[in-house]
């Protein structure tokens, strides 16, 4: 379970995305001290993290459960979707595309704590 956007500058294209978040036109996502991102709408605040990787060619987000929860289909699907969503409506020059697994990776964590 990956995000996978093909870009040629995976530091600019994160940045970008934070720069909108700490301007406020992204209002529905946030980032901690570690970089990781997380939903802020009510429903699904504190259900899971996006880890963001540097990888050749592209900028990888790795899903990691808050705490001991868990990760279901709902959760993935909803973190997913509306990360692509927003990536595609404030950074479109970015990144040419990108992709979410439907499986675990071994990169993911679906159960546990926030490594």
């Amino acid at each position: 379970m990956a995000i996978h956007f093909v870009t040629a500058n995976s530091d600019k294209l994160l940045k970008a995305f934070k720069n909108a978040i700490d301007q406020g036109h992204i209002t529905t996502w946030s980032y901690d001290e570690a970089g990781d991102f997380t939903h802020t709408a009510k429903q699904w605040k504190g259900e899971a993290w996006l880890r963001p990787k540097s990888e050749d060619g592209k900028l990888a987000f790795y899903i990691l459960p808050y705490d001991s929860k868990i990760i279901t289909s709902e959760i993935y699907g909803i973190y997913h979707g509306r990360f692509v969503e927003s990536m595609i409506i404030h950074c479109t020059n970015l990144f040419s595309s990108g992709t979410a697994t439907s499986l675990p990776t071994a990169k993911d964590s679906l159960k546990g704590s926030k490594a």
